[in-house]
Parts: C-alpha cells; sequence; structure tokens
C-alpha cells in the first residue's frame, strides 16, 4: 500500500524560512517524480515545484525542491515567506516521464498519489 505523508508546516513570520518533507512507502521511490502543490482557503491548487527521477526541478520563485533518494524524501525549502503562502502543502508522485510531470504540476493536479498535506500559516 503506496503512503505519502508530509511533514514540516506550521506558523511562521514573514520573511522567515520553512522546510516541508515528504516520504513515501510502498513504491520504487526512484522512479517516481515529485511534486509540491498548495492550496488555500477559497482558492484553486496550484502546483509549485517539481522533481523528476533524474533530478531534472521546476519550482517557483523562493522555492527549492530536492531529493534524497537513499532515504526516499523529498523537501522543499520555502525563503522569505509572505502571507500569501499561507496554504495547505500537498505532496504528489507520478510514475510518468518528467516531461509529463512538469505538465501535471503547471496544470495543478493530475498525479499518481497524494499525501494529506502539512499547513503553512505565514503571519504579517
Amino acid at each position: 500500500q503506496v503512503q505519502v505523508v508530509e511533514s514540516g508546516g506550521g506558523l511562521v513570520q514573514a520573511g522567515g524560512s520553512l522546510r516541508l518533507s515528504c516520504t513515501a512507502s510502498g513504491l520504487t521511490f526512484d522512479d517516481y517524480a515529485m511534486g509540491w502543490f498548495r492550496q488555500a482557503p477559497g482558492k484553486e491548487r496550484e502546483g509549485v515545484a517539481a522533481i523528476g527521477s533524474d533530478g531534472s526541478t521546476y519550482m517557483e520563485d523562493r522555492f527549492i525542491i530536492s531529493r534524497d533518494n537513499a532515504k526516499n524524501v523529498v523537501f522543499l525549502q520555502m525563503n522569505s515567506l509572505k502571507p500569501e503562502d499561507t496554504a495547505m502543502y500537498y505532496c504528489a508522485l507520478t510514475l510518468d516521464s518528467w516531461g509529463s510531470c512538469y505538465r501535471r504540476v503547471a496544470n495543478n493536479g493530475g498525479m499518481d498519489y497524494w499525501g494529506k498535506g502539512t499547513q503553512v500559516t505565514i503571519s504579517s
């Protein structure tokens, strides 16, 4: 059974940083491309970063995505945080190609497996 679990969310002041983590089990982690999404109350889900099984990356400004295949974990480093970054952050995986993953993240969805999310709140 595939499990995807996010952690690292919390309450941070504007200008601060957070590092989110996502672990996945029940699959061959190395084979999967990963994405981070977020959804704020009343807003649509949006993709913010992605990393392929080959290490290819896409990320929005102020965000850095990385992965450690030895530990089955992907990270999202978020810097210079703003109140508008407040949202539930989700990790998701796809076995599809990097190009497909990139398109899915850019189009805000369509991944194979999802975590339940971790809340990020930025105070002004």
